[in-house]
């Protein structure tokens, strides 16, 4: 392990896991030094540390937080990040709201602290320019590598308690410009300078110029899969797993997510099946769990309440194993897909995993195993242990972004959602399939309706920050927009705006 410490955005010293002073080029950028280094000490693990900092770095149990060799973690206990708060205005992803008590999945960085090994260094470093500014360098780092696979961290552990708060230099309208356009599709320098003329009445019209003398790092052609990983994490022991599933109206295909189960070369403990019929006087359909034999043990709840949010706490609520399939009623699946799944799961240390869950003849677009902006409540696999506080939020039931809000749950407990590709769910998306009963919402008489779903609202005032919000506002209108002709403009404009605060209204009323 090799630690560099800095101030004043130059290198202080250098030392070894044994304290020993390296000799380098002091007047090098901070960026220049850690790329020399990692070629260096290509099997290292490089940590940066603020010089302030240097007697509340967490030495001793950094080996223990990086538990393979394809993350980049890094810590600032402040919630002023270097980029500051207009990045949300271009990002509506889950990485940018950090929860800092919590190993949180991010690529927004700090300088304050981190660790990076030396071999992905190598590889991203090499193709990103050593910028003075370290700040700008290591979220250029994370943002370029967590597209490509490397597993990016806010981790509070690096640092010890009551470690002091240096002050670190923040980015102006320029080098925001700049990062959005070497990092994002060209549009988003446009959509940001109107999200801060809208909604913040500046007029960066010199930082958006300034940006496109600019190359974009976004198409950085990198293979970090080559970088192998093995974590030093023992997550899986009993390898046991339980099974949810729920139903409503579709018999045969459960029937075959059955069959498909009963398959399986690594089978599962229990089944737990919730049928829902919101029709009076209705009994189960499914004869076939009696009539036929099982190699697992079902555990059937048949309900007259409707929803999958409340179908699924009550299936939650009774698993027993390690792990938790959250599976849907119309999926197919090889018989390999619960050994595939344990062992990505011990070969990552990970305690969320979500696999790929195209439609029939649906193109895979995506081929790395990256985190996950996403959950999936009918491809996922949680650890049962991280489900103690966690259920689907009821104030979601028929609505939409259900799956959103309990990923975000999941992250905001530290338990990251990592996708893997190559592992494939076949969603046969049934025709009996969606909400198949008629829900009257609580907004269904208003003259006016909400736009977006008051639940999407909702969602957004839970778990992101006001300017992705904002960002999210500005994006929709335009997308209305192209619906309406340019003679109505101001109509629509008005229109819009009351749209928007109806949501609001019943967002906060969920």
């Amino acid at each position: 392990m090799i630690v560099v410490y800095h101030q004043n955005d130059r290198v202080a010293k250098v030392v070894s896991t044994h304290n020993e002073l390296i000799p380098v080029d002091m007047d090098s950028s901070i960026a220049a030094v850690l790329m020399k280094l990692a070629h260096q000490f290509p099997e290292e693990l490089i940590v940066w540390c603020h010089q302030l900092l240097e007697n509340s770095l967490n030495i001793e149990q950094i080996a223990t937080l990086f538990h393979h060799n394809k993350m980049m973690l890094s810590y600032t206990e402040t919630n002023t990040r270097f980029l500051g708060n207009g990045i949300g205005f271009v990002e509506e992803s889950p990485f940018i709201k950090v929860n800092k008590k919590c190993t949180y999945p991010t690529w927004l960085m700090s300088s304050e602290v981190g660790v990076i090994h030396a071999s992905v260094l190598k590889l991203i470093g090499g193709t990103i320019k050593a910028d003075a500014n370290f700040d700008y360098f290591l979220n250029s780092v994370a943002k370029v590598g967590m597209i490509l696979g490397l597993l990016c961290y806010s981790e509070p552990q690096l640092l010890l308690k009551n470690a002091p708060h240096p002050i670190l230099q923040k980015a102006n309208l320029f080098v925001l410009f700049r990062f959005v356009k070497q990092h994002y599709k060209k549009r988003w320098i446009v959509l940001l300078f109107l999200n801060l003329l809208v909604f913040e009445k500046r007029f960066p019209l010199l930082p958006l110029l300034y940006s496109l003398f600019f190359k974009s790092r976004k198409k950085t052609a990198l293979n970090l899969g080559i970088i192998p990983v093995q974590s030093t994490l023992t997550v899986v022991d009993k390898k046991t797993i339980d099974v949810i599933i729920p139903t409503i109206g579709r018999k045969p295909y459960l029937h075959d997510v059955l069959r498909d189960l009963a398959q399986q070369t690594h089978l599962p403990v229990h089944v737990i099946i919730i049928e829902q019929n919101p029709q009076p006087g209705s009994i189960s359909e499914l004869d076939f769990l009696t009539n036929e034999t099982w190699p697992f043990i079902i555990k059937h709840t048949f309900t007259h309440q409707a929803g999958a949010c409340n179908a699924r706490n009550l299936a939650l609520s009774q698993v027993e194993s390690e792990w938790v399939f959250l599976n849907d009623d119309d999926n197919r699946f090889g018989e390999r897909l619960l050994e595939t799944v344990l062992s990505k799961i011990q070969q990552f240390g990970i305690s969320v995993l979500t696999t790929a869950y195209l439609q029939k003849n649906e193109p895979q677009r995506y081929g790395i195993i990256n985190q996950s902006g996403i959950f999936g409540s009918g491809n996922s696999f949680v650890k049962a242990c991280c489900l103690t506080t966690v259920s689907f939020d009821m104030a979601l039931e028929f609505g939409y972004g259900e799956d959103i809000d309990f990923g975000m749950q999941l992250r905001n407990k530290g338990f990251d959602i990592i996708y893997f590709p190559e592992i494939r769910i076949l969603h046969l998306k049934a025709p009996m399939g969606g909400f198949r009963i008629k829900v009257k919402q609580l907004w269904d008489a208003e003259t006016v309706q909400p736009k977006p779903s008051a639940t999407i609202m909702y969602v957004f005032f839970k778990h992101y920050t006001q300017q992705q919000l904002l960002g999210y506002k500005l994006v929709l209108f335009f997308k209305l927009l192209k619906k309406k002709s340019i003679y109505n403009y101001f109509v629509f404009l008005k229109e819009y705006q009351k749209k928007w605060e109806k949501s609001q209204y019943w967002a906060s009323k969920l």
